[in-house]
């Protein structure tokens, strides 16, 4: 069975799931494909609130195909460039959605696999759940930006740990770390990450995407040109007719009906 991307809706958030069970869910470039067009569909559509990433039964994915890689090392690095390039566009859509992307964890998130859990705005994890940048292994070093989200994410001595020696973590480990928002019993990530969706469609779009914009582009300047930004956004979100619905609601004592 080769890879695919399945799609689904459920009430307000779409549902992508990289499918390739045999293989623990390895990423492929036409997954890569798929998951780029799929957010770029789902970005146009108001009805859908919120993306949940997860894989294919007992794993999340276990990132590159190593039988893959000894093909495309025959072929030549042209063809592992244009791989690792559909790769990255995948990560980079993912941070570019303006809706939050909820990883649903279930097994291992390998390699890339672990990066685009990384990308991923929040993380549900199983108690079960193992993540690993496994890449030096088999005489490689990392891509899909996770070497890029770590070393954000943590002290130096443990982003090195985790490239050098490809040390296993747990998902107790990652919810210490401040890596996953959550963790949940084995086979139950996708419930909760569902539900963190349903939570998300309760708020206003606009301030949501507002929200990610804002913490993405943190770091890319200095203090005072993110005071300007987060002004902008907040001018322009006051004067949206969600503000409005979202003042009268509190006043009303009520939840609000936000569009």
């Amino acid at each position: 069975m080769s890879s695919e991307l399945r799609t689904e809706r459920r009430e307000h958030c779409l549902v992508l799931t990289i499918s390739d069970p045999g293989a623990r869910n390895a990423l492929s470039p036409q997954i890569s494909a798929a998951a780029v067009e799929a957010l770029g569909v789902a970005e146009g559509d108001p009805e859908i609130r919120s993306v949940v990433l997860t894989g294919d039964g007992a794993h999340f994915s276990a990132g590159g195909n190593l039988q893959r890689l000894t093909r495309n090392r025959e072929l030549g690095p042209d063809t592992q460039r244009r791989s690792i390039d559909a790769l990255h566009q995948f990560v980079e859509a993912l941070r570019a959605f303006p809706k939050p992307v909820i990883a649903a964890v279930e097994g291992a998130a390998a390699g890339a696999g672990f990066s685009l859990v990384l990308a991923c705005d929040l993380a549900v994890a199983a108690e079960d759940a193992r993540f690993s940048m496994a890449y030096g292994r088999v005489g490689l070093s990392p891509d899909g930006g996770g070497s890029w989200q770590l070393a954000r994410a943590l002290p130096r001595p443990l982003v090195m740990q985790s490239i050098l020696f490809g040390e296993t973590l747990t998902a107790q480990q990652l919810l210490a770390f401040g890596l996953v928002n959550e963790v949940t019993a084995p086979g139950q990530a996708l419930a909760h990450a569902l539900a963190s969706a349903a939570r998300i469609a309760q708020c206003a779009p606009n301030a949501v995407a507002s929200a990610k914009e804002l913490v993405n582009r943190a770091r890319d300047g200095g203090l005072t040109d993110h005071l300007a930004l987060e002004r902008s956004h907040f001018v322009e979100n006051l004067f949206h007719a969600n503000a409005g619905e979202g003042l009268r609601a509190f006043f009303d004592k009520r939840a609000p009906n936000f569009r």
